[in-house]
């Protein structure tokens, strides 16, 4: 009974997929169509979907995202230097406007002015590959 199941299964996908050449090249144009978009003014009106809540004594409020601040990641820290956005920094660095004041085992700290920003590894990864002796 199963197989005979499985036989039929595939067989009425493809009796019910039968399109036509002329099926096809209709879906194609009503693609290129031009379709009627959101109205520039509306899209500009819209509220920023990438807020963060913030609580504080229970009172909720909403903190937007700062979009001229650019993330800045920590990959490495290697001989007292840091691998910070594709490039190594030494103590008093500059990068991207922070200044490097501390390097750490696990992370560093960055300063502009009176922001202060910590940047941390991920977790040790052990990389090497045992292998079992014969």
């Amino acid at each position: 009974m199963k197989k005979i199941f499985l036989l039929l299964l595939p067989l009425t996908m493809l009796l019910n997929a039968d399109l036509s050449v002329k099926q096809i090249q209709d879906m194609i144009l009503k693609i290129h169509e031009k379709r009627e978009g959101v109205n520039l003014a509306t899209l500009e009106s819209t509220k920023d979907p990438f807020v963060r809540l913030e609580e504080e004594n229970n009172v909720t409020t909403v903190a937007l995202h700062d979009k001229n601040e650019a993330k800045l990641v920590l990959h490495a820290i290697v001989n007292g230097k840091a691998y910070i956005n594709d490039s190594w920094k030494s103590l008093d660095d500059s990068v991207m406007g922070y200044t490097l004041k501390y390097i750490g085992e696990r992370g560093v700290v960055l300063r502009n002015e009176n922001h202060i920003k910590k940047l941390f590894l991920n977790k040790k990864r052990d990389n090497f590959i045992k292998l079992e002796e014969r």
